[in-house]
């Protein structure tokens, strides 16, 4: 299976018994027993019609999308200090 653009979903659940059936919208990647809420991956471009799934669901609490794809992650000025340079090479 090829997996494309991915985004991450929150769902903040009111009983983890309920956490079993959010495999059908993704890739659960992480549960949270002591907070309640389930980390899992979905497609890109279906994230909008999931999240209001989701919402419309009795045991879900909240429902927030991850912003990491649309963070950006090249910057301007990446070029390293020489004083931390030169102690790396130091071994400090």
């Amino acid at each position: 299976m090829l997996v494309g653009n991915r985004q991450g979903i929150a769902v903040w659940l009111s009983s983890l018994k309920f956490a079993r059936q959010l495999r059908r919208f993704g890739n659960v990647q992480y549960v949270s027993k002591k907070m309640k809420y389930v980390i899992f991956y979905c497609n890109q471009d279906k994230t909008d019609e999931i999240i209001e799934k989701l919402q419309s669901l009795h045991f879900v609490k909240d429902v927030k999308p991850s912003m990491r794809p649309f963070v950006k992650t090249e910057y301007q000025n990446s070029k390293p200090d020489k004083a931390k340079e030169y102690d790396y090479k130091m071994g400090i």
